[in-house]
This record gives structure tokens, sequence and C-alpha cells, in this order.
């Protein structure tokens, strides 16, 4: 028996935990979501255009104009009370560029000179993974609220360095957890928040996908700039298990395995598995290969009363077209959902903005704050110690 359910958006070594805070529980798209910081900047209302600023606009600047950070710019273009005033490129091809795609923008070298401009409220940061540490705590020392590309950082000790410069600046500290704004993925924790299917117990987050790109320079293959693979997609599947499981309970260990077809490259990670168990008993299975084809997403829980499924399927990451699909079980009927938007990376991309404008104009919480964005960087290192030392790693709070 089926029926259709209409939804809106719908080792053995210790480590401390990250403290945790107080924290505004206000729905936003009916997912929990998060805030950490005080949005003081009294930007509110509209621009008219790109790069031509009212006094109601929030303002953004964006440092970086790779091949995403051009989405970047598109996204906040598009988004209606936002303007993109200033881009930082490092090179003079992508400077070049920039100015190309907007016109109406400042285009600088340096970036601490885009950050020496009072007429910018936010910050985009989407640079290759080692530089997020050294960018993002400038971008809060110069009083801009900070939007970063995942993940956060690349060790455990800058994430915590980031939230407290965050703290002390007052600024919002908001992670590009794009998954979180998704009609499907966010349709599961919807589910889960609903009780469709009782105290979640099990989940596993499955992806198939063809090789990564490389990046501007190939940064991507640079250990020294991307620290490994598990922070590159496997970190927002940390933070998806996470999400889910609350509020039942938090990490409590993690045992992973991994290997690699790259030559003389462990660290590059081509297939990598975790397990992920939690305070309540619940535990996560996070699987991920780069040796396969196309991009196939599943995502599956099952609870104490029922169960969900929902997958994506597309020749591409960044397909426009995609397939997807969310179901759920409630003990007695076979639902299926249907979404009230498309979804896709480029789509939660546009969310994203939309949504740093309002927590910058009206006060709303955040998707994914500092300490989210902090529990995943914790989570890839201590699966990294996991691979390394062949044993669990157990998490403690401080």
């Amino acid at each position: 028996m089926s029926s259709r359910l209409a939804c809106g958006g719908c080792l053995s070594r210790r480590v401390n935990r990250p403290a945790e805070r107080a924290v505004s529980a206000k729905a936003w798209r009916r997912g929990r979501t998060r805030r950490l910081g005080v949005a003081s900047t009294g930007a509110t209302g509209a621009a008219s255009e790109e790069g031509t600023v009212t006094t109601q606009s929030v303002r953004f600047g964006l440092i970086g104009y790779g091949s995403w950070g051009r989405h970047h710019a598109e996204a906040i273009a598009k988004t209606d009370g936002a303007a993109l005033v200033a881009i930082a490129a490092a090179s003079e091809q992508s400077r070049a560029e920039a100015a190309a795609g907007h016109p109406n923008c400042q285009v600088v070298a340096d970036y601490r000179n885009l950050l020496t401009r009072d007429d910018i409220d936010v910050v985009d940061v989407v640079v290759p993974n080692h530089l997020h540490a050294e960018v993002g705590r400038a971008v809060l020392e110069a009083g801009k609220h900070l939007l970063m590309e995942k993940p956060m950082t690349v060790t455990v000790a800058e994430a915590e360095s980031l939230v407290a410069a965050a703290r002390a600046a007052g600024r919002l500290l908001v992670v590009d957890f794009q998954m979180r704004m998704s009609a499907l993925w966010a349709g599961v924790k919807n589910l889960i928040d609903d009780d469709r299917i009782g105290t979640p117990l099990y989940i596993v987050i499955d992806l198939w996908r063809r090789p990564y790109r490389p990046g501007s320079d190939r940064w991507r293959f640079d250990i020294q700039r991307v620290g490994d693979w598990i922070l590159e997609e496997p970190v927002h599947f940390f933070d998806l298990a996470r999400w889910y499981f609350q509020p039942h309970g938090e990490p409590a260990s993690v045992f992973a395995c991994a290997n690699s077809r790259q030559e003389g490259h462990p660290e590059l990670e081509d297939n990598f598995s975790a397990l992920l168990r939690f305070s309540h008993g619940g535990y996560a299975v996070i699987t991920h290969t780069l040796c396969g084809f196309e991009h196939h997403q599943t995502v599956k829980v099952t609870g104490t009363r029922g169960a969900i499924w929902a997958s994506w399927s597309g020749t591409l990451d960044r397909d426009l077209h995609p397939h997807s699909s969310l179901r759920f079980f409630d003990g007695q009927t076979l639902h299926d959902v249907p979404l009230d938007r498309p979804t896709g990376e480029l789509f939660e991309l546009e969310d994203q903005i939309a949504m740093m404008v309002r927590a910058v104009r009206d006060g709303e919480p955040v998707a994914a704050d500092g300490i989210d964005g902090l529990w995943s960087v914790r989570l890839c290192e201590a699966a990294k110690e996991s691979i390394a030392r062949r044993a669990e790693v157990f998490f403690q709070r401080e």
C-alpha cells in the first residue's frame, strides 16, 4: 500500500568533543537551523542590479574566482537583496574573467585590499582548503560576516581558532554545507524531525561518482593545499549524519577505512568508508568512491517505527536536470514525497546566498554555523587517524 504525501522542501584514542553552545532553535524552511554571532550591520532590502548598491542592500565581497567561485558570483548577483560589490582573484586570468563577467564590481589581486572597504557586509570565501583559516580569520578581524566554503579549515586547531575569532568579533561564521538547504536531503531531516519513522537508529550515506575535477592549478591533487580527500566530500556526509541524528545524540566514535589508486599518494582517498557511532546507540555508515561514473547518491534511514529512502542521480554533480526521489514507510504505508523545488548543488548555492541575506538583514538563523563546521573537521580528522592506526577513535565531552 502506498500514498503520496506533500512535503515542503522537504586505535583507541579519546579526543575531545567541541564545547556545546546555546543556540536559537528557530525553524528555517522547516529544517532545524542554528546561529552563531550577531548580525548587526543594519543592512535591509534589495539591490537594484549587480554592483548598484542601495542603502538597503546586503553587500557581498567574494574572495576566489575559480570554477566554483564563478558560480558563487553568479548566485550573489541574481539573489534578491544581495549586491556583489568586489571580487578578489589570485591570477591575472581569473581577474580578467571576473572583470568581464561582473563589470560593475571592483576586482583586486590581494584579498586584503577588499577587506579594507567599509561598504562590504559579508565576505564569501571560495579558495583552496589550505587558505581557509588564514583568509577566514582576516575577514572576521576586519569586522565582516564570513560565509566559508567547506571544509571550514583543514585542522581542528584552525577550526577552533576561527570559531573563537567569530565570537570575539561578534560576526556570523557560516559554513556552506549546501546539502542542508536541499529539498531532498533536508526533506529527509524534516521527516525525521516530524517523527515519521520514530527515533532514527541507522543511517547509510552512499556516493558513487566520477573522479574529482583537479581545480585551479590542480590544487585538489596537492596534499599541501587540499589537506586530504576526506575533507573534500565525505565532510558533507559527516555533517549530514550528525544533523540527522540531532537531537537524539552526538558522535561517540568513528572507525574508517580507505585506499587510493593515486600512485604514491595514499592521502588522496579514492575509496572511503566510515562507521560513525552516536551516543544514543544509533550509527551511520558513510561510503564514497571516486572510481565510478556519473553521480549517484543515496541516503537511507531506519527508525524505531519506519524507514526513509532518498536518492539523487545525474550525469555530473552539477547536473541541472537530475533524477531525485524521496520515499518513506511509516510502519503501515509507503509514501512518495514530492519535492517542491529543484535539487542539486547549483540550486542550493542560490538558497545559501538568500539565507545569508536574511541572516544579516533580518537576524534569521543560519543552516550551519562555526560549531557545525568544527564538528565536521573533527570527524574528518578522527577518520584520518582511524585509517592510520586501524582502530576506532572515541570522542568525549570537554
